[in-house]
This record gives C-alpha cells, sequence and structure tokens, in this order.
C-alpha cells in the first residue's frame, strides 16, 4: 500500500458509543472468522488431496463468511452487472483492505497479492487458507509470474487482482500497470481466455467524508478497522461487472489493460472524481 503517503486521512473520533460497536462489532466478526476456519480447514485437507489445485468446496465458507461479515458491520452490499461464464481473470480499482470482503462475497475468486501480505499477523494466515496468489511485483520475476498464473488458469481459478498495485482513497482510479496482464497471452490461454473489469465504489454515510473507507499510504490496518467498526451509520459498496474483454482481441498485454483501466474509470461518478480533484487541489495549496 502507498498510492501518496502525503495526503493525510481524515481526523476521526470515536466515542464511547463508538467504542462499544467496536467491541460488539469486532468480537462477532472474530467468532465468525473463526467458525469459517474451524469448517475450512478439515474440509480442504480432503479437498487437496482429491483435487490439488483445484477447490470445489471451500470457496462457498469464504463467499459466506464474507457477505456475513457485511451483516454484521451493518454496511450495504450492492452489486450491479452480470458475472462472466467465461474462464480468465477479474481486475478492479483498489480501495481499501475491505476489498477483499468486498469482492469475495460476490464471487467465488482467488486474489493476487504482494508477497508481503502472506507475512502480516493474521490476514496472512487467511489468505494462505482461502487460496491467494502471492507474487514479488519484480519485473525480474515477470516470467516466474506468469508461470504461476498459467498454472491457476489452466487449473480453471477465477483470479482476482487489482492493477493499481496500491490502494487508493476510492475517489480516483490509477494507471493500471500490465505486467501481470502478460500470462493471459500465453498460446495455450490467450484464445479461451476473458478479463472482466469491476468498479468498486464505496459509499460513505450522510455527513461522513467521502473517502472514509478508502485506506492508502501510511494508514495502519488496525485504525482503520477500529475507525470502520466505530461508526453508527454504515454506508455502502457497489460492485459493478462489466461487460468481460475477450483477450484474443487484444494486440499485448499493454491494450488489454489500457482498455480495462478506460473501462473501471468510466464508471465512477462524476461527484467521487470531483471530490477526489478537491482534495488534491487542498493538498498542493
Amino acid at each position: 500500500m502507498s498510492w501518496d503517503a502525503a495526503c493525510p486521512p481524515d481526523d476521526i473520533r470515536i466515542s464511547a458509543w463508538g467504542w462499544g460497536r467496536v467491541a460488539v462489532r469486532a468480537a462477532l466478526l472474530g467468532a465468525l472468522l473463526l467458525c469459517g476456519l474451524a469448517l475450512m480447514l478439515p474440509v480442504r485437507l480432503v479437498e487437496r488431496p482429491l483435487y490439488g489445485l483445484h477447490r470445489p468446496w471451500t470457496p462457498y465458507i469464504t463467499q459466506a463468511v464474507c457477505r456475513l461479515s457485511f451483516v454484521i458491520m451493518g454496511m450495504r452490499h450492492e452489486v450491479q452487472g452480470a458475472q462472466m461464464t467465461e474462464p480468465g481473470a477479474v481486475v478492479a480499482n483498489h480501495a481499501s483492505w475491505l476489498d477483499i470482503f468486498t469482492l469475495n462475497a460476490c464471487k467465488r475468486v482467488y486474489f493476487v497479492s504482494k508477497s508481503e501480505v502472506a507475512r502480516w499477523p493474521g490476514i496472512g494466515f487467511l489468505a494462505r487458507v482461502t487460496g491467494t496468489v502471492f507474487i514479488n511485483r519484480d519485473p525480474r520475476e515477470a516470467k516466474l509470474q506468469q508461470e504461476v498464473f498459467e498454472a491457476r488458469l489452466l487449473a480453471g481459478h477465477k483470479l482476482l487482482f487489482f492493477p493499481e498495485g496500491t490502494s487508493t482513497d476510492g475517489l480516483r482510479v490509477l494507471s493500471f500497470k500490465p505486467t501481470l496482464f502478460q500470462a493471459f497471452f500465453a498460446p495455450a490461454l490467450r484464445e479461451s481466455l476473458y478479463v472482466q473489469p469491476v468498479t468498486v465504489l464505496y459509499r460513505a454515510a450522510p455527513g461522513q467524508s467521502p473517502r472514509f473507507y478508502g485506506w492508502w499510504g501510511d494508514m495502519g490496518f488496525g485504525p482503520h478497522l477500529v475507525k470502520t467498526l466505530a461508526t453508527r451509520r454504515q454506508g455502502c459498496v457497489t460492485v459493478i461487472y462489466h461487460a468481460p474483454l475477450r483477450v484474443a482481441d487484444f494486440e499485448d498485454r499493454k491494450a488489454l489493460a489500457r482498455a480495462a483501466e478506460a473501462v473501471v474509470r468510466a464508471a465512477l461518478p462524476q461527484d467521487m472524481l470531483a471530490a477526489g480533484a478537491a482534495y488534491d487541489a487542498k493538498l498542493r495549496a
């Protein structure tokens, strides 16, 4: 996570009632995650020797846990558009750690994440259990990353990654890095794969900052989680599935990345873009 560490977050004060909500929601979320793990681990012990990379059962557990998490937080979760049925991958803009729950709640997918996440306490373990693909964002390892992607795609996995390479305040879409798109152009995959662009929109509750759910720069996971759980009135998140892009219709990875980026950015409402521009102007002043 980086984007712009110089862009300061909004100052949020938590009331006594807010801390009470944190305690209750955190306890319920913790219990939910533990129950999910208690169910997933023994199922995976059976699933792995029988199916290897294929996971016919455990993704349903992940999806159920993520859907219930929004119920506990009191946050609306909405979906627009149709999820593709073709083989391939999903690419989305990246605004928060909440994206993991947001996108897993909609679709049985396997996230692609930077290797550092595997070492994060708690989150790293959950990511490994749910089949996350860990990579080093190093151009020198592009060939190895391509081989890992190809193996997962050939196994029928729907991979999901954030081509921006970092999270933002949710009010903008950064340029899509084309490196990870290269795997889709492998001779064994190119003619059959599709890439579905997805726009994720977070709307804060009335009276809150429009970037309330954004997570960027030097913001710690713990404080952001506490802030999110403490708020009385939650906002909503909308996931917009766009028409899939056929890989074979594009000349190379750069053309495919540009096309996906344009589709994702075009779905950002004008009021969000204006709010982002206003924050940028304030920072430059």
